[in-house]
Parts: structure tokens; sequence; C-alpha cells
């Protein structure tokens, strides 16, 4: 796996690549994760795809100098940037590269599938195929909407990040009263217990704010361009439900396919690989 970087504002975006065939995907991790995610699918796929995975701002060694936005454009211009880089033509430069026209497909997990969603939602007419796997951004979650949507919340997040002790309270006590399942207590606990986890988590919530997909726009380009989607769900995830998956396929059946695959939440994984990779084929 290559390791790369990319300037990009005052910012500096690493990614890493692998594989090297003619279709290129382009990969989008998890929160807390890093494009090393990816690394396992070169392995298994290398000869049919070139993968590209992002370490997202405030993820990895992408040193992320641009205050705390970032949106839908900055993320066309940085996959323009690394096609560049890379000797293939963005779709809308008038650079001669060698591979001009390459077949460009998008891979997220969890919080990649919203950067995914978002980016499909900016470029439709340039994405091949669109795999999704347990993602974030087909449904508000009322709770970062409101830590990031509103002047009033996202106040109140950044205090609560700075003396989280009242929140942690507060969660336990909706814990026992089974208003929250006990993996997302499991989930949010092991992210508020700690002072750097939690810098890093009002730095990535806020930033990326402002990748929002348009669910309703992006189903109707998925019918215009015909775009193949496949989603991928945990039977045992309690973080992302497939529900959700059956929700938006409603409208887009022809050109969308759900698999539920004997795993929690975190699907991208090894030996999960077999799923993923047909889901590009």
């Amino acid at each position: 796996m290559v390791s790369a970087t990319i300037s990009y504002q005052s910012s500096y975006i690493h990614y890493k690549k692998v594989g090297y065939g003619q279709t290129f995907i382009f990969c989008f991790h998890g929160y807390g994760e890093e494009a090393v995610a990816f690394e396992f699918l070169g392995k298994h796929a290398g000869n049919q795809f070139t993968f590209f995975a992002i370490d997202l701002p405030f993820h990895g060694k992408t040193d992320w100098k641009d205050g705390i936005n970032f949106t839908a454009n900055d993320l066309q211009q940085i996959l323009y940037g690394i096609l560049e880089q890379n000797n293939s033509k963005p779709p809308t430069s008038n650079f001669q590269p060698q591979n001009p026209n390459p077949k460009l497909s998008l891979l997220g997990f969890s919080l990649g599938g919203r950067m995914a969603l978002s980016l499909y939602q900016t470029i439709p007419e340039k994405i091949e195929k669109l795999v999704l796997l347990a993602p974030d951004g087909l449904k508000v979650n009322f709770w970062y909407w409101l830590a990031t949507q509103t002047w009033l919340g996202n106040k109140f997040f950044k205090l609560t990040m700075k003396k989280p002790g009242w929140f942690l309270g507060f969660l336990k006590l909706l814990n026992k009263l089974k208003l929250v399942n006990t993996s997302i207590f499991k989930f949010v606990t092991y992210y508020i217990g700690d002072a750097e986890v939690r810098r890093l988590l009002y730095a990535r919530w806020t930033t990326l704010r402002k990748i929002k997909p348009n669910i309703s726009l992006i189903k109707k380009n998925i019918r215009k361009h015909k775009t193949p989607v496949r989603l991928v769900y945990g039977k045992h995830d309690r973080i992302i439900l497939s529900s959700v998956g059956e929700k938006f396929r409603k409208g887009i059946e022809e050109h969308c396919t759900i698999s539920i695959i004997p795993a929690g939440h975190q699907v991208l994984h090894e030996k999960h690989v077999e799923e993923i990779v047909e889901a590009f084929r």
C-alpha cells in the first residue's frame, strides 16, 4: 500500500493507494479510523481495482489547517487532485493523462458513507457505482443535528466536551431505563472518557457538519443516471440499522440492493472481503 500526500488550500491530505486495476475506487473510512482500514482490499482485488483511501480531516495523517469547515466541494477537489497526481484526468480539467477516462466508484463505511453520498450528490454523472457499508447519512441523527447544526447546541456540545461528567451520568441513567441500547451506550462512553478523544470528537463532528446528503436529490440522480447502489449491513449492528437502508431503497429498487451479513457494525473487515468485492463486480 503506497502512502501519498497532496496539498489542498492550507492543508495536506494523506491517502493510501493499493492495487493497479483500471477501475478507480475512492474509499472513505469510519469515525476514528484511517485509510489503512482498506488495505486488505488490495490483496483480494488489486488486479481489478485501484483503491484510493483518504484520511478525512482530523483523522490519520491528514493535516487539516483550514478551520472547522469541510464541504462536498472540498471532497470533490481533493478527489480531482488525487486523480491528477496519479496521472489520470479529473473530469473537468485539461490535463492530458495516461489514463484519461478512469471509471470511478465510491466505497464508504459508516461515517465514510456520508462522505460518499455527498460526493455522489455533487458529481453523480462521474460515478459508476456506489457501495455503502453500514452507512451514516441516510437518516438525520437528532443529537448530531443538535450538536452541529444549531448555534446553541454546538456551544453546549463544546462545553460538554470540556466537562463531560453530567453527560456521562445522564447517559448511564438512560441506559438503565433502557432508553439507550447497550451498544450505543458503550460506543458513546468510549468516545467521551478521554480528554484527547473528546477534543477530536468536537473537531471532527463540527468540521464535517456541512457534509449533509440530500437524500431526495440523491435518489433522483440514481434514477436519472441508473447508478447501481449496493448497501451492506451487519445483522447484529445496533449502531446503524438495515431498516434505514430499506427505507432509502424505496423508489430506487431496480438500482439498489441490500445485503445483510453475519457481522456487527464493523462491516469493513477482511473476513467480509468477499461480500465487499462482490458488490463492485
